[in-house]
C-alpha cells in the first residue's frame, strides 16, 4: 500500500505547537540576524506537519512582527546602517514578489530540495568567513547602492520563494562584500526585511496561500522571544555566533533530507 502523497490542503495545527515554533524562530532572529524563516519552516513541516508551501507562506507572514522588533534593538544598540537596509528593500521588495509567484507555481519536490541545497550553502559560507565586529558602516555612493539593490533582488526572490527573511544570505553578504561589522549586519538585514516580507505576504495572500491564523500565533510568539535572541547576540563572539548557526542550519538541512527521501520511496 503506497503513503499519500503531501497534501496540498490547509492543517490547522495546535496553537502552542504554532507557539514553540515562534519562540525557537524568535530567539534565533535576534541572535541572527535572521528572520527565523529558515529553522521556522522545518519546524512548520515537522511539527506543524505543514507542507512546503504552507509552511514558506505562514513563515513569511511571521517575519513581518519580529524582523520590527529585532531590528528596533539594534537601532536603540546604534548596530544598524540605514542607507544599506533602504537600497536591500528596494530590490528585496521587487525580487519578493516574483519569488512569490514561483512559490505558487513550483512543485513541492523541487521547493523541497532547493530549500536544502539553500541551508547548505549558507552553512558552509558561515563557517569559511568569521565577520569581524571591528567594522564599520558602509560608506554611502552610487556604486554601493546599485550592488545593495542587486543582491536586494536575489534576497527578495529567496525570501518569497522559501519563506525566509532572507538574513541568511543577507548578513554574509553584508559581511563579506560589503565589509559590515556582524552586529550592524544583522540590524541591516533585520530591518530591510520588514518591506519585504510585508510584500511577499500581502501577495501569497492573493494567491492563497497564506493562514493567517497560523502566521499571528507564530509572528507574536517570535517577537516576544525575538529580545532574548537580540541579547544573546551581544554576548556571543563572531566565531561562536558564526558556527552555532551553521550547525542549526546542517541540522535542519539533515532533517529535511532525511524526510524528502522517506516521501519519495514512499
Amino acid at each position: 500500500m503506497t503513503a499519500p502523497a503531501e497534501s496540498e490542503t490547509a492543517f490547522r495545527p495546535s496553537w502552542w505547537i504554532l507557539a514553540l515554533v515562534g519562540v525557537i524562530g524568535g530567539v534565533l532572529s535576534g541572535a541572527f540576524g535572521v528572520g527565523g524563516g529558515i529553522l521556522m519552516v522545518p519546524l512548520l513541516i515537522g511539527l506543524a506537519k505543514m507542507n512546503q508551501r504552507q509552511a514558506a507562506a505562514t513563515s513569511l507572514l511571521a517575519i513581518v512582527p519580529t524582523a520590527i522588533a529585532g531590528s528596533a534593538t539594534y537601532l536603540i544598540a546604534g548596530q544598524m546602517d540605514v542607507f544599506a537596509a533602504l537600497f536591500l528593500g528596494i530590490g528585496g521588495v521587487v525580487g519578493s514578489l516574483y519569488g512569490t509567484r514561483l512559490l505558487k507555481q513550483l512543485p513541492l519536490g523541487v521547493l523541497r530540495w532547493g530549500f536544502i541545497v539553500l541551508l547548505v550553502v549558507v552553512a558552509i559560507r558561515m563557517v569559511l568567513v568569521i565577520p569581524d565586529r571591528s567594522s564599520g558602516h558602509l560608506e554611502p555612493s552610487v556604486l554601493a547602492a546599485l550592488g545593495l539593490v542587486a543582491m536586494g533582488l536575489f534576497v527578495g526572490v529567496a525570501s518569497g520563494l522559501f519563506g525566509i527573511g532572507g538574513g541568511v544570505i543577507a548578513v554574509p553578504a553584508l559581511i563579506a562584500v560589503f565589509g559590515l561589522g556582524d552586529l550592524i549586519a544583522k540590524g541591516t538585514s533585520l530591518l530591510f526585511m520588514i518591506p519585504t516580507a510585508v510584500t511577499g505576504s500581502v501577495n501569497n495572500s492573493r494567491n492563497g496561500l497564506v493562514d493567517v491564523r497560523a502566521g499571528l500565533i507564530v509572528g507574536v510568539a517570535a517577537t516576544v522571544a525575538s529580545f532574548g535572541g537580540a541579547a544573546l547576540a551581544f554576548l556571543m563572539s563572531p566565531a561562536v555566533s558564526s558556527y552555532l548557526f551553521a550547525a542549526l542550519l546542517l541540522v535542519s538541512a539533515l532533517q529535511l533530507t532525511v524526510r524528502a527521501i522517506r516521501m519519495r520511496r514512499a
